[in-house]
């Protein structure tokens, strides 16, 4: 196994889940498990644009990032890949359902052996990670 597949439903438009994302301000809020707070040195949300932060860990310890934006569709889709250990692409997916909208969050592994390794925490963060963004969509609504 090299995938881990999260999904919510949102009570909001794919357009307002887009844009707490497309907002570093808002999204540097939200991004990351409980407890983490983001400082963004780059964020060019664009095909082959450039992600650069830091994550700070409840723990007191600073989490470098690189990311790299494969793919932006607005209110549809958006595809990161993780440049920095661990290497993922995690593929976004916004489906809307009458008053509600469908989000797929797929987080996709190179190397079983890192998904299995690091199971127990990336399930977890990014049941976080939605709650999150969920409530960050629900302040904005």
């Amino acid at each position: 196994m090299t995938t881990f597949t999260t999904q919510r439903t949102f009570a909001a438009t794919p357009a307002h889940i887009f844009a707490a994302f497309a907002d570093p301000a808002r999204l540097a809020r939200w991004w990351g498990p409980d407890g983490f707070r983001n400082t963004f040195t780059t964020f060019t949300l664009a095909k082959g644009g450039a992600w650069v932060f830091t994550m700070h860990g409840p723990d007191g310890k600073d989490y470098a990032n690189t990311a790299e934006f494969l793919s932006i569709v607005p209110g549809r889709s958006i595809v990161i890949k993780h440049l920095s250990m661990p290497v993922f692409t995690l593929t976004i997916t916004f489906t809307a359902q009458g008053d509600t909208t469908l989000v797929t969050w797929e987080q996709a592994f190179d190397s079983a052996e890192l998904a299995a390794a690091i199971k127990h925490i990336v399930e977890p963060a990014n049941e976080q990670n939605l709650n999150r963004w969920q409530a960050e969509v629900a302040a904005k609504a």
